[in-house]
């Protein structure tokens, strides 16, 4: 049971964080008072694509605006990254299922785990749910799932 506290943990964290309205969150002022990102302003200047309904780029969002688009989006990754290895690790400490069956379950787990986040944050003020965003947690859950592959294999090779 004291293996399923990092998963719990975590999504209480991915639940609180996904509670809070987009105001609370928004990092554009601090980007903008203590960094100078000017210097990205050509290697963004190219960047122009619609994410939900919305331009993104750096004559719609200016810099500070497309910096924390990207830093949202990669935080979307990450963080269901790790939900996965952190399920992958509860399971295995837990269960005695194949490493394959423990892969699967720990990826399923995250995704159903990212659908229920982006429905939650629809019932929060000022947030709207996106399938966008449960297919960028995905991409984090299949690159965890990814990387337990290639540290398995690996061991496997060492035996």
């Amino acid at each position: 049971m004291k293996y399923w506290i990092g998963p719990v943990l975590w999504m209480a964290g991915i639940f609180y964080s996904s509670s809070q309205p987009y105001q609370e969150q928004d990092i554009k002022p601090m980007l903008s008072e203590y960094i100078d990102l000017s210097f990205l302003n050509p290697v963004l200047d190219p960047v122009h694509f619609t994410y939900h309904h919305s331009e993104v780029s750096l004559e719609a969002l200016g810099t500070a605006g497309l910096v924390e688009f990207f830093i949202r989006k990669s935080a979307h990754i990450t963080v269901f990254l790790v939900l996965t290895l952190l399920f992958y690790y509860a399971l295995k400490k837990s269960t005695r299922l194949a490493t394959s069956g423990l892969m699967l379950i720990a990826w399923i787990l995250t995704v159903l785990y990212a659908a229920f986040d982006e429905w939650h944050q629809g019932q929060t003020p000022n947030r709207t749910p996106y399938f966008g965003d449960v297919l960028l947690d995905t991409t984090g859950a299949t690159i965890a799932v990814g990387i337990l592959f290639i540290v398995s294999s690996f061991r496997k090779s060492e035996k």
